[in-house]
């Protein structure tokens, strides 16, 4: 990876019309801004449908796309819908936040209306054979699940949650048109995605996507592929995932997704995980991988426990799953999420691997000195972001953080005093005159947002993946700033530092 740099940004947070950040002109704009800013790359979060909580990682699938992402206005243009039934319902138009209440109970009918006069042809009939492997299943499920009012699979009735085949066969029939409007979404959704990332590469930008460790319980995968992982003969969890008390939570941190069935993952040669990652190849260009240390050792929760409390460590599939992928794929372009207290194992992996691993500057100031998040030590094999889309925003991170801990990333940085109106930016020049090939900047420290502008609180349900960036705040004076710091610490793209000197 050559030394470059980029923006973090997911698609929600985009200024697009109808309630949320999609697939729509303001995302162009943004990838031209990006290319004027002598950026590389754009971060995104998982692109997944979400469910209850809304977070992008806790998919119905592992491969589907989010349908709150098509963009509206292409439909419109391609003769789908009208802006007078779009005007129809309320997406919740407030600027800087989304309303998912209210994007849930109206694009969903809106997209019926697209689906009810779309003519199916030669490039839809090709998408339905290509990722039938996934799309039949998680069309089924959808159906499945709409129809009984939203409840999770383990809820229905025997026959249709342990996928007897005269019950799958009944529901095909019944839910015929609901199960077609579902690939109909995905049908538009990779159409869309696959244009405006096609687009991303001809201006010279790559996409970072991110793929979650675990699936989420409720989901299609889960469903479909039950000895995946760890069940018990009535497809019910044995154990699940999570982290175990640290400084952070007392009782540590209880995820519930359901733990992968390793042992069965290498008698099939990990072929689900090849699957899962060369469909990930198609939708971006590298691939963040979150929670690294899962594959090294997991944190095994018994299902029914209330807290993280009483869980153990358990071997993971370590180097031998990514020299697999590698044998069935070729060499990767991969981000190692490794945050977190590591062991000397887990390091070993990440050395072994070669993938880059993260630096977080707002993890660097311990007042007690010695901090690998301090860029005095990175390794050029890495990637420096200022926060990432689980921290606070770096304005808010320095103003709710203990007075040590600002004293000392003063002394660090050499500032007697750091102004106010250009506190991010401070730290942001920091993360980019380090040593690390990449450098992202979430969009909210370029545009020095205090923690209202927060993405994410982990562990807390509500308020979470709202934060939209406002038309107009990415502006002519902070693209020109951004692009002269990136060409000071020369992480300009070779034909754009050309075209300056």
């Amino acid at each position: 990876m050559k030394r470059a740099s980029g923006v973090l940004l997911p698609v929600f947070s985009l200024p697009s019309k109808y309630g949320i950040g999609c697939f729509s002109k303001e995302a162009y704009k943004f990838i031209d801004q990006l290319k004027e800013a002598g950026q590389s790359y754009w971060q995104i979060l998982p692109l997944g449908p979400t469910g209850y909580g809304d977070s992008p990682y806790q998919s119905f699938s592992t491969y589907a796309g989010n349908p709150y992402f098509i963009d509206l206005k292409t439909l419109i243009k391609e003769g789908l819908l009208t802006k007078k039934e779009c005007k129809v319902y309320d997406f919740g138009e407030q600027a800087d936040s989304i309303d998912y209440e209210k994007i849930y109970n109206s694009r969903f009918k809106v997209l019926k209306k697209a689906f009810e006069r779309f003519e199916k042809d030669e490039a839809y009939d090709n998408f339905i054979k290509e990722n039938a492997y996934w799309l039949d299943d998680y069309s089924l499920y959808m159906a499945i699940k709409d129809s009984k009012g939203g409840i999770s699979w383990n809820e229905w009735e025997e026959a249709l949650k342990n996928r007897e085949e005269a019950a799958l066969e009944n529901a095909r029939e019944e839910l015929a048109e609901e199960i077609d409007f579902y690939k109909f979404q995905q049908y538009e959704f990779d159409k869309q995605w696959s244009q405006l990332h096609a687009y991303a590469n001809e201006q010279g930008i790559q996409i970072v996507g991110d793929i979650p460790i675990y699936v989420a319980f409720d989901g299609a995968d889960t469903w479909a592929s039950p000895e995946l992982f760890q069940f018990d003969e009535e497809n019910n969890p044995v154990a699940v995932a999570g982290c175990p008390p640290d400084d952070f939570s007392a009782t540590g941190q209880l995820w519930g997704n359901p733990l992968y069935n390793w042992e069965y993952h290498k008698k099939t040669e990990y072929d689900w995980w090849i699957k899962r990652i060369r469909h990930c190849l198609k939708l971006y260009d590298v691939v963040r991988i979150d929670h690294f240390r899962g594959f090294d050792e997991y944190y095994s929760i018994p299902y029914g426990n209330k807290t993280a409390v009483d869980g153990t460590w358990m071997p993971g599939p370590g180097m031998d799953l990514f020299r697999t992928i590698e044998e069935k794929l070729g060499k990767l372009n991969i981000i190692a999420e490794d945050l977190g207290f590591l062991t000397e194992s887990v390091l070993q992996m990440l050395s072994d691997s070669g993938f880059p691993g993260m630096k977080v500057i707002q993890f660097a100031f311990d007042p007690n000195g010695g901090s690998a998040y301090l860029p005095h030590n990175y390794p050029e094999n890495s990637v420096v972001y200022t926060g990432t889309h689980d921290n606070d925003t770096t304005r808010g991170w320095y103003h709710s953080t203990d007075k040590a801990t600002r004293d000392f990333a003063k002394e660090y940085m050499n500032a007697q005093r750091l102004d106010e109106d250009d506190l991010a930016w401070d730290f942001i020049r920091l993360a980019m005159s380090s040593k690390a090939n990449l450098c992202v900047t979430p969009m909210q420290d370029l545009l020095n947002l205090d923690g209202k502008a927060r993405i994410n609180v982990p562990s807390t349900l509500g308020g979470n993946w709202t934060w939209r960036m406002e038309k107009g705040q990415f502006d002519e004076e902070t693209v020109k700033r951004l692009k002269r710091m990136t060409w000071l610490y020369e992480r300009l793209p070779r034909e754009v530092e050309k075209k300056i000197k």
